[in-house]
């Protein structure tokens, strides 16, 4: 086995970590009889030699000798190595990377030309894969039909193949995988599409067992997304009641494994605990295929969601919130019913769908408020008499201990985990049901930072935290790490209008260190510019900062001065020393924002303002014309640029319409801009792959300042 193995200059080769010598110990453990020595020698091919999916020298090297292993029924755990090959050798380039039109002097042309003939070697030798499709190790089955259909070179040939495997195959999970391998055949090649299409359409209406159905009718969707038929809805959960009705019990559970101090291991162990105890676990990923051929046929989408929230199998309505969860994130569309089905999960008996629906609902803000009465009944529940105690006090017993701002551990839902998760849910989303609760949060040793961040919702009610606030405050160290401690602190001081703080936030920004120092002030100067004149006591300090050498502690203290004093004087000269030419792009926007707060008082600063509106960099471009739209009124001048810019960068939106609401009958030839983004079922922001916490925040804010504008707008019309 490994025969040439010592033959490879394995140390002139490389991978992720320097020299690839380490590579041949790699390989020997793949092939061990030890499963703890697999698994670590497999985290190692991932993790140095087929890292983050790139593909080195050393990679290239290793092919022959991974063929081989796949290819030895001695050799244990085959599927990890034939799904590592699927890895390295399924790498599809883009349009735009295709080799030929590469320079071979371009940094890009190495990786690329890598990835080729990784795809080249293994194809060479994907006949290996044929006979796998009936080896008697289930995981090697499911594994083969995924490497067939990626890496052979005969589609034709594997197509076949795979359609006559599924007649004799009797493992439900490998079936849905000869199935899905259909549908990847299909996708990749056109010649056999509509052919294979028909075949997936016959198979999902035929006598079969409802899972594999799905698997067909997911597929056909995900190869014909314009042919989708228009009773998939029921059709679909039509079929999720078969499957519930009609699978087995739970699994039990396999033999254990030892555990390993690696990703994989501890990716395998989280797979595991996801479906342990569900009859039917591959559900997930067969609806998530239906949906993403589903796309924007957002109500058909929900209507899905609507009746797995609404089976009795609690997997099915767990599965219904994690799909929800990129539905919402990408599209708009009417989720009040969903949300309100997703807070009726906080109840549940089953600790892994209350930890989803709590997830789901902390990102939603607003749009959780369907969610509101189930969230403060169940925080009701674990708000009694020692309540979500946990080991060292942070339910509330233990001593009180500086400011921690961490995390803390977990004790269930009604433990400090769970309880955390579902009072941010309520309020974000404006409830002041939460303010009693985040008065009693304050009060414990440890406070989940993004409670603090969350007041700023709840109106006047939240007032009574002020003193809680200040007490913590009054608690940070003055050390290296007084950012991330009284940051939060402050910005909700600010958001309660907390002014009896002045003390505790002086304290703050007289005693920052030399670490992060302009970004201590910097908050603390917002704090005190949210509580204008009742801030007096700060203001030689604050006068004293004007002059910094920072543009954001220099522009906070004149925004803070002004809300103090009301005094115009000393603050424009200390803005209008950032609108000099030369000036850099952040210094520029944090004076232009800090005029554009102050309003028309600050008139006389707008000549300053007009060099910005030629800018190169956008966000000085929107800076620059909606403060001197603030300041003078001049829209003529504003609005071109502001429109501009929102056909420029989506992630100026928001900005450019809190101006646009504010001109209102003068922003009239915006109108059909704003009409079309209220129009528009995708979400300004939305990114594929990618999300923040306050992606759906931020969208639902765009529309709401559209709306307003355009009812201004409107009104001026008449």
């Amino acid at each position: 086995m490994l025969t040439g193995i010592e033959e490879v200059d394995w140390a002139s080769l490389g991978h992720a970590y320097g020299p690839a010598d380490d590579v041949p110990e790699l390989l020997r453990g793949l092939a061990s009889a030890d499963p703890a020595e697999r698994e670590t020698a497999l985290d190692g091919m991932y993790g140095a030699v087929h890292h983050q999916g790139d593909v080195y020298d050393s990679t290239l090297a290793c092919i022959p000798f991974l063929l081989e292993l796949v290819a030895d029924p001695a050799v244990q755990d085959r599927g990890c190595i034939v799904e590592l090959l699927t890895s390295i050798g399924g790498i599809e380039l883009d349009d735009d990377e295709e080799l030929d039109e590469l320079d071979p002097d371009d940094e890009e042309f190495i990786p690329a030309a890598n990835y080729a003939m990784a795809a080249a070697a293994i194809a060479a030798g994907a006949d290996v894969f044929l006979g796998l499709v009936s080896d008697p190790d289930p995981e090697v089955r499911l594994a083969a039909p995924c490497a067939l259909a990626s890496l052979h070179p005969e589609p034709a040939r594997v197509l076949t193949l795979l359609r006559e495997r599924l007649t004799v195959e009797r493992d439900t999970e490998v079936r849905l995988a000869l199935v899905a391998a259909v549908g990847r055949i299909a996708l990749r090649h056109a010649a056999l599409r509509t052919e294979t299409v028909d075949w997936l359409g016959w198979l999902a209406r035929a006598a079969q067992d409802p899972g594999l159905r799905l698997a067909a009718l997911a597929q056909r969707a995900r190869c014909a997304p314009g042919d989708i038929p228009d009773d998939i809805v029921p059709w679909v959960t039509g079929l999720l009641e078969e499957i519930r009705t009609s699978a087995p019990g739970p699994t039990a559970p396999g033999a254990e494994r030892a555990a390993t101090p690696t990703l994989i291991g501890q990716v395998r162990e989280l797979l595991e605990e996801h479906a342990a105890g569900r009859p039917a676990p591959w559900t997930e990923e067969l609806l998530r295929t239906l949906h993403a051929a589903l796309d924007d046929r957002v109500d058909d989408r929900i209507a899905l969601i609507l009746a797995q929230l609404r089976s009795p199998d609690w997997g099915q309505r767990s599965d219904a919130i994690w799909l929800c969860g990129g539905l919402i994130r990408i599209w708009r569309g009417r989720y009040e019913e969903v949300v309100r089905l997703v807070g009726a999960q906080l109840n549940d008996p089953e600790p892994r769908l209350r930890e989803a629906a709590t997830s789901f609902l902390e990102r939603l803000f607003e749009l959780g408020a369907p969610a509101a009465d189930a969230l403060a009944a169940r925080l009701a529940v674990g708000s009694g008499p020692g309540a979500g105690a946990v080991p060292g006090g942070v339910g509330g017993g233990g001593p009180r201990g500086g400011s921690g701002l961490g995390g803390s551990p977990q004790n269930g839902f009604v433990g400090r985990s769970g309880r955390d998760g579902a009072l941010l849910a309520l309020a974000r989303a404006g409830d002041t049901r939460a303010v009693p609760l985040l008065a009693r949060a304050l009060e414990e040793s440890e406070v989940r930072r993004e409670l603090l961040y969350a007041m700023d919702g709840l109106g006047p009610s939240a007032a009574m935290l002020a003193p809680l606030l200040r007490r913590r405050l009054a608690e940070v160290e003055l050390d290296e790490r007084l950012y991330d401690r009284a940051a939060p602190l402050l910005y909700a001081l600010a958001a309660v209008r907390g002014s009896q703080a002045v003390p505790e936030v002086l304290r703050v920004l007289r005693g920052a260190p030399a670490n992060r120092r302009d970004w201590v002030r910097e908050s603390a100067l917002r704090t005190l510019a949210a509580f204008g004149p009742a801030a007096q006591e700060a203001v030689p300090d604050i006068r004293g900062l004007l002059a910094a050498e920072s543009a954001t502690v220099a522009t906070a203290a004149a925004r803070a001065l002004w809300a103090a004093e009301g005094d115009l004087g000393e603050v424009l000269t200390a803005l209008e020393r950032w609108l000099r030419p030369g000036a850099s792009g952040a210094d520029w926007c944090s004076a232009a924002q800090a005029l554009g707060e102050i309003g028309p008082a600050a008139a006389s600063a707008a000549p300053a303002l007009g060099p910005g509106l030629a800018s190169r960099d956008l966000w000085v471009r929107v800076r620059s014309a909606a403060a001197l739209w603030r300041v003078s009124g001049d829209a003529a001048a504003a609005l071109p640029v502001l429109l501009a810019a929102w056909e420029e960068n989506r992630h100026a939106r928001v900005d450019v319409a809190e101006c646009l609401a504010e001109m209102g009958p003068a922003a009239s030839g915006a109108q059909l801009v704003i009409l079309t983004e209220l129009t528009r079922r995708r979400r300004h922001n939305a990114r594929e792959g990618a999300s923040g916490s306050h992606d759906i925040h931020l969208d639902e804010k765009l529309l709401t300042v559209c709306r307003a504008a355009l009812a201004r707008m409107e009104r001026g019309a008449f």
